[in-house]
C-alpha cells in the first residue's frame, strides 16, 4: 500500500501564494503520475495539475495556467504546488493523488484513474 500526505494549505490573501506538498510513503518502489484535484462543495472534483512520472510532461487547467506549477522531487516520492497570484475561486480541498504507471513520460487527467488519494489540504483565498 501506498500513503499519501499532503501539506501546506491555508489562509492566504489573495494575491498571496502558497506551496502545497505531497508525500508518498510505503509501497514507493512503483512508477506514479501524480496529480492534485481541486474539490469545492457543490461542483465536481476539477483536476488542477498533473506530472509525469519523469516529470517531462505536465498538464494544467486552464484557470490555474501560468499561475501553479506543479513539480515532483528528485526522489520522486515528493510532489509540490507551487500556487501564485491566489483568487477567491482557488479556495478549496487540494488532494494529491497518484497513478500506477508503466509509460513514464505521459500524465493523466482523469481522477478515476488515481490508485492513491491523501486526505486533502484545505486552501482558502480571502478578497
Amino acid at each position: 500500500q501506498v500513503q499519501v500526505v499532503e501539506s501546506g494549505g491555508g489562509l492566504v490573501q489573495a494575491g498571496g501564494s502558497l506551496r502545497l506538498s505531497c508525500a508518498a510513503s510505503g509501497r514507493t518502489f512503483s512508477h506514479y503520475a501524480l496529480g492534485w484535484f481541486r474539490q469545492v462543495p457543490g461542483k465536481e472534483r476539477e483536476c488542477v495539475a498533473t506530472i509525469s512520472w519523469d516529470g517531462s510532461k505536465t498538464y494544467y487547467a486552464d484557470s490555474v495556467k501560468g499561475r501553479f506549477t506543479i513539480s515532483r522531487g528528485d526522489a520522486k516520492n515528493m510532489g509540490f504546488l507551487q500556487m501564485n497570484s491566489l483568487e477567491s475561486e482557488d479556495t478549496g480541498v487540494y488532494y494529491c493523488a497518484l497513478r500506477v504507471v508503466s509509460v513514464f513520460n505521459f500524465y493523466h487527467t482523469n481522477g478515476r484513474e488515481y490508485d492513491y488519494w491523501g486526505q486533502g489540504t484545505q486552501v482558502t483565498v480571502s478578497s
